[in-house]
């Protein structure tokens, strides 16, 4: 056989395996794409874990906290009265300034959110710990290593997270004392 042959049968094969490399992907291209972790809402958080004595008790601390009612404080007359003061003609629940501290302490794209997260919950674990779509299971859970591969945040300084909401920009700011509330909320056991 001749080089010429011997070239046209590589291109051949070349065009052939490129082809077939751009149908595989344009027919399974969304299987292979990376997915973003999700946030999945504090019932999935909680639904097997979290709750007892010995888990640390973090639902019922949650509970009996501020954060999670910080999204039914956007739903009252007083924050539809703040709104208007500040010049704002939304509803505070959809206004990002307001949303974005009374959810997840920053802005969020619905699609980072899975159908089980309810906003209505508030400030809730994946707040303050990132979106737990990706280290929720129980097999990752039992190993807080496991977890921060996973995508979860732990933090060195909490106090750095939370002057993100609670500072001078807020419309209700309070001074924030932050070991008084910290007491408040923390939840050291995993």
């Amino acid at each position: 056989m001749n080089i010429k042959v011997k070239m046209k049968n590589s291109y051949k094969k070349l065009f052939l395996i490129i082809f077939l490399s751009i149908l595989i992907v344009f027919i399974y291209g969304s299987k292979f794409q990376f997915q973003e972790p999700k946030y999945v809402g504090v019932t999935k958080c909680v639904s097997a874990c979290h709750k007892t004595e010995s888990q640390g008790k973090q639902l019922d601390i949650w509970k009996n906290s501020q954060h999670s009612k910080a999204w039914k404080t956007l739903e009252t007359e007083q924050s539809k009265k703040i709104a208007i003061e500040k010049g704002y003609k939304e509803n505070p629940t959809e206004i990002i300034e307001c949303v974005k501290c009374h959810l997840l302490g920053r802005e969020i794209k619905p699609d980072e959110l899975t159908s089980t997260f309810e906003k209505e919950e508030g400030v809730q674990c994946e707040s303050c710990h990132g979106p737990g779509s990706e280290y929720m299971k129980m097999s990752i859970m039992k190993d807080k290593n496991k977890c921060i591969e996973h995508g979860m945040i732990v933090y060195d300084n909490i106090e750095s997270l939370c002057i993100i909401c609670h500072n001078e920009s807020s419309p209700t700011y309070k001074p924030f004392e932050f070991e008084t509330s910290w007491n408040k909320i923390k939840h050291y056991k995993p």
